[in-house]
């Protein structure tokens, strides 16, 4: 208890050493309760507590939340700014200036304890949204959620975030009179190891590995002619900053780029190196010839799309997978009578065909996959395809909840013959030239439209959509579509593919 109330006063002391002087003995009280708000929690270590790790602040870094005495990581799997804006509320800072994914203050230092994270954005506690069951996940150190939230008054800002708008550090393209070179080093052969590179004549260095992944990767494997990228990693296997000092940091690729030096990087004219993470991981890869791509069906979205009114008293499987929206909980929490209300679901088939040159495996290892009693077989993704709602002005206002996935040979090219089946643990996959098709009749193969007004939309399917597993490109694993919904009927039509 001793050394409970030393860490209180120290952390009030270091917040008064940077504290401003206050307009008024109620801002005074107001700054007081926030820095309350802000640690209490942790300091008495109750359980749902959360704390920001791996930042240049306070108000920035990967989230770490108790359970059962023990600090976890957050997975980024469907991590978007309704998460962050929990976070950051939970914290007491003033509101969320941008979410991160991709360990992009350093890979997750312990196990993650939340993965799949949904918030309808009322929560007061981040423990208060739906999230795969405490410890469930599919997430390697290099997918750690992080947020960077808007500083409370008075706080010092990293010298490298200095900015006189608030921004983050831009990025540009590696300028048009430089030349950077790249290689890979410290690999058991020519297809892996960390990236190095060289800007002009200067001397050859790593890149920061924050925020570093398969799209990245893959544009250092085409550069190379090495294939497609297997692997994407922010580690010090392969040596680290201490063998190879970092050249570059903040890389960012769409994934099309033909070179390195047309993704987006912190200005390297003026030698700016900002590293959040560990200071030993740099960036690695693994390349390889061969690789899946899988190829969004959209013809068959348009052909299968329509509305079902469902009794909730059928969904309970599907409730399990928090399928539903959470107004529907709600109802399950508060009316006794829960099992006769109905919920509109906006239903579809999904199909995704395999026109790589391999066959694609599930990431996850066949003693890793999860039995399900709803479906009587195992699933060996939770993420496969994700299901989402625009409005059109871009604002997410529904989507759909698969928890998991099993992935199976549905239908083949002529002559091609079936290699992967769901049942009797069977082994998971979908061959090249097959399709996994998901039927519109099938639990989850839908988005809750309850409280959707009725209106235009923008229906976006998406499939690998985390890019968990390698591919030859992203840009054919989404379709986007109009959806326009009325009260008797919707309509889904003019898809076209792009990148989830």
């Amino acid at each position: 208890m001793c050394s409970l109330r030393v860490l209180w006063f120290l952390l009030i002391g270091l917040h008064l050493t940077n504290a401003v002087v206050h307009q008024s003995l109620q801002d005074a009280r107001q700054e007081q309760q926030q820095l309350v708000q802000r640690y209490i929690k942790t300091l008495n270590k109750e359980e749902g507590a959360i704390r920001l790790v791996g930042g240049d602040a306070e108000y920035e870094g990967n989230i770490e939340v108790l359970h059962n005495n023990k600090w976890g990581a957050v997975c980024d799997d469907e991590w978007d700014a309704a998460e962050g804006e929990i976070v950051c509320r939970q914290l007491g800072f003033p509101g969320l200036r941008r979410y991160t994914h991709s360990g992009y203050f350093g890979p997750a230092r312990r196990r993650y304890w939340m993965d799949n994270l949904f918030c309808e954005g009322h929560e007061e506690e981040l423990t208060q949204c739906h999230f795969e069951d405490w410890g469930v996940n599919d997430c390697d150190p290099s997918e750690a959620a992080g947020v960077i939230c808007h500083p409370p008054r008075g706080a010092a800002r990293p010298a490298a975030l200095l900015l006189p708008d608030d921004r983050p550090l831009p990025k540009y393209p590696i300028h048009p009179s430089s030349r950077l070179y790249v290689r890979l080093r410290g690999g058991r052969s020519r297809n892996e190891g960390r990236v190095e590179v060289r800007i002009d004549g200067q001397h050859w260095g790593s890149i920061c590995a924050d925020g570093w992944g398969m799209l990245e990767a893959n544009v250092v494997c085409r550069q190379l002619g090495l294939g497609y990228a297997s692997e994407a990693f922010q580690t010090d296997y392969f040596g680290g900053a201490n063998v190879s000092r970092p050249m570059l940091s903040g890389s960012e690729c769409y994934g099309n780029e033909t070179e390195l030096a047309d993704c987006l990087h912190h200005d390297h004219l003026h030698g700016v190196v900002s590293c959040h993470g560990s200071r030993q991981h740099v960036a690695a890869v693994i390349c390889d010839y061969l690789s899946p791509d899988l190829v969004v069906d959209y013809y068959e979205i348009e052909q299968t799309a329509h509305l079902e009114d469902r009794p909730m008293l059928l969904m309970q499987c599907a409730m399990e997978e928090s399928c539903v929206s959470n107004e529907a909980y709600q109802i399950q929490r508060d009316d006794p009578n829960w099992r006769y209300q109905t919920r509109r679901l906006l239903k579809f088939t999904a199909a995704a065909i395999n026109a790589g040159n391999t066959d694609f495996r599930p990431f996850k290892e066949k003693n890793q996959w999860e039995w399900h009693m709803c479906h009587m077989h195992f699933h060996s993704m939770e993420v496969f395809a994700t299901f989402d709602i625009f409005d059109l002005q871009g604002r997410k206002v529904a989507q759909g909840h698969k928890a998991s996935f099993c992935l199976e040979d549905s239908s083949c090219l002529p002559g091609v013959p079936k290699k992967y089946n769901c049942a009797n643990f069977g082994d998971q996959g979908i061959s090249v030239n097959c399709s996994d098709v998901y039927l519109y009749n099938l639990d989850c193969q839908w988005v809750d439209i309850t409280e959707l007004p009725r209106g235009s939309y923008i229906l976006k399917i998406a499939i690998n959509p985390e890019f968990k597993v390698a591919e030859m490109s992203y840009d054919n694993n989404a379709a986007i579509c109009d959806l326009f919904y009325t009260e008797n009927y919707a309509r889904v039509d003019n898809c076209h593919l792009t990148r989830p």
